[in-house]
């Protein structure tokens, strides 16, 4: 269910990939407005600290931010609204039990277009302690130098 390459990214949260282990993606519509598409199609939204929480059987997306459209006079929209996100109702019941448990919670990990349709990427994700972050660290850095290694020996 993950992005494809033909699909245009607007953004991505990387941080999320280092502070959580994700064990599952989902791929989710959402709710905009006007305004706020436009918005998207410029690339002018940020991830950072947002997440998404079942509420009376609907999944919905808090803290993203998407800038004011720059022409958007007063139709713009407010830029950090909880936004709708459209799953499936067996979906949303499958990870409204997942989340209930403890640790888990549900990350936006990349928003994109995909066939003319914004569409958001969560992941069903599990925090990261201290020392699994230190193990990526070092693994990312063992990987960087054997590339280098072998780029110097041939």
């Amino acid at each position: 269910m993950a992005a494809k390459s033909g699909d245009r990214v607007v953004t991505e949260n990387r941080k999320a990939r280092h502070d959580y282990h994700i064990l599952e993606t989902y791929e989710a519509g959402i709710v905009l407005e006007g305004t706020e598409v436009k918005s998207l199609r410029a690339g002018k939204a940020n991830l950072q600290d947002s997440y998404a929480r079942v509420e009376k059987g609907e999944m919905i997306l808090y803290n993203m931010h998407v800038s004011p459209y720059e022409q958007g006079n007063r139709f713009n929209h407010e830029p950090k609204r909880t936004r709708k996100l459209l799953l499936h109702k067996q979906e949303i019941k499958r990870l409204h039990a997942q989340t209930r448990e403890k640790g888990f919670t549900l990350v936006p990990l990349k928003v994109y277009f995909k066939n003319g349709r914004a569409k958001v990427l969560l992941g069903l994700a599990r925090g990261k302690k201290l020392y699994d972050k230190r193990q990526d660290i070092a693994a990312r850095d063992a990987k960087r130098d054997m590339d280098r290694a072998l780029r110097a020996r041939g």
